[in-house]
This record gives C-alpha cells, sequence and structure tokens, in this order.
C-alpha cells in the first residue's frame, strides 16, 4: 500500500532526513516545492521579484531585533466542493446557516471538513509549526488556525510553511473516492442489494430515488449519508439484503475495483 511506504520509518537505516525545500512561485501567491526547507529565492544572484522575504531585512536592523518584536498570525481559509466553487456543506446556489451555528462548531452538520482542519493541525505539530490552535469559522466550511507569537522573521516564515502544509495536505479523501466508486457502479449494488427496492427508494419516503445516485453531507434523503471520522452510511440495501453479498460488495468496489 502507498501509505505503507509514505509512513515508513528511516530513522533505522539512516541519519538522513527528508526537509522539503519551498518557494513562492511567479504569481507571488502559488506556493512550490522541493525536498530541502523553506528559502529565499535568487535567480543569478539576485533576489526575485517574488521573493518578498528579501523585505524582511528590516527585521535583521539593529534597533528592530533588540525590541524583539513578536507577531501571532491567524489564518481563515475556505474548504470548496470538488466540481464547484462553492464551500462544502452549503448546497449550491443555497444560503448559509446562521453565523452562530458553524462558529467553533463541532456537530456532522455544522463543522464541515473538520477532518482537514484537525489532520492539518497535528500535521503543523509534527512538523514544528508553532501552531497553537484551530476553529471553524462563522460560514459552512469555513476555518481557521493560529499561529503563537513568534519573534521576527519567524513568523512570517512559519506562516508560509503552514499554509504549504494544508495545501499538500488537502486532497481527496479515502471517503470521497470510496463514494465515487460507488456512484459508478451503482446498477450494480441497486441490483444486488434485496428484493423490492423499486418500491422503497421511490423518492416519496425519506430517501431519495434510486435513478439517481445522491452521495452528501448535508441532505438527510441522500442515499449515502456521509458522516464523520472518515464514516458513511450506504442506505440502499433492503431490509432483506444478504449482509455477506452487501459488505463483500462494497469492499470490492471501493478498495478492489480501479475505475
Amino acid at each position: 500500500m502507498l501509505a505503507d511506504f509514505i509512513n515508513l520509518d528511516v530513522e533505522a537505516s539512516t541519519k538522513k532526513i527528508t526537509a522539503e525545500y519551498i518557494w513562492i512561485g511567479g504569481s507571488g501567491m502559488d506556493l512550490k516545492s522541493k525536498a530541502r526547507v523553506m528559502c529565499d529565492a535568487y535567480a543569478f544572484g539576485k533576489s526575485g521579484p517574488t521573493n518578498r522575504r528579501a523585505a524582511y531585512l528590516i527585521l535583521q536592523h539593529p534597533e528592530v531585533r533588540a525590541e524583539e518584536p513578536r507577531f501571532g498570525i491567524a489564518q481563515q481559509y475556505t474548504l470548496l466542493q470538488k466540481d464547484a466553487a462553492w464551500p462544502i456543506g452549503l448546497p449550491v446556489g443555497g444560503h448559509p446557516s446562521p453565523q452562530g451555528l458553524h462558529h467553533c462548531g463541532v456537530a456532522a452538520d455544522k463543522a464541515f471538513g473538520r477532518e482537514i482542519a484537525e489532520s492539518h493541525y497535528k500535521a503543523c505539530l509534527y512538523a514544528g509549526i508553532k501552531i497553537s490552535s484551530f476553529n471553524g469559522g462563522p460560514m459552512p466550511g469555513q476555518w481557521e488556525f493560529q499561529l503563537e507569537p513568534t519573534v521576527g522573521i519567524s513568523a512570517g516564515d512559519q506562516s508560509w510553511v503552514a499554509r504549504y502544509i494544508l495545501e499538500a495536505n488537502w486532497g481527496e479523501t479515502v471517503r470521497e473516492k470510496a463514494i465515487k466508486k460507488l456512484g459508478l457502479r451503482h446498477k450494480e449494488h441497486i441490483a444486488a442489494y434485496g428484493e423490492g427496492n423499486v418500491n422503497r427508494l421511490t423518492g416519496r419516503l425519506e430517501i431519495a430515488n434510486m435513478d439517481t445516485f445522491l452521495g452528501d453531507p448535508v441532505n438527510s434523503r441522500a442515499l449515502i449519508r456521509v458522516g464523520r471520522g472518515g464514516r458513511f452510511e450506504d442506505r440502499r440495501p433492503a431490509s432483506n439484503m444478504d449482509p455477506c453479498v452487501v459488505t463483500s460488495m462494497i469492499a470490492e468496489t471501493t478498495i478492489l475495483w480501479k475505475p
């Protein structure tokens, strides 16, 4: 498994470490990386036009250093749905819930994308970033993390590397990939999920019509109900389903099948 190689402990076999070389790209906002550390970007011995880290030279001024100015930076960000530039947890074209429901929220129907925010927090701690806290923002899918006050140039470096970790940490989760696979084989699953489903999954009851596959963290009628902590609930099997058939088919589709 790929994860086994990524998580290999190499300390017993080498004294070398993997450090990521991170720099700010040509737009001044995009991040680039190779295996080293956060550094300045230079071209032909001169500081590049987007190397704003060079502006930190003022923080090296003796009078500034003598004062030891400390800066604590808070970073807000919004997680967007994969196929639409729209916050997760917010129906496309819909309106957000009252802000008080989501700000520092903890429930599954309030804290959308919490697994991403938590994994980013832990990754920053592992990388030595002085991250102090994180919380849900006032809008669905919005999060914020805070960095401890640090002296001088360190504050900017810490903030940029924390952003890098967030971008590098983001991607399709295992759960999202599994749900996408289930959608691709929806008809095959329906055929094996028990007799009489045509009369149950009509869309007139509490679950959506079986003709349209729907996996959604918000819609309570979804055929696949999305939970927290990597869990999801397949609501399509009928009460007369064969559990051996259903569980093995879910495993085969989500783990073994390569679409």
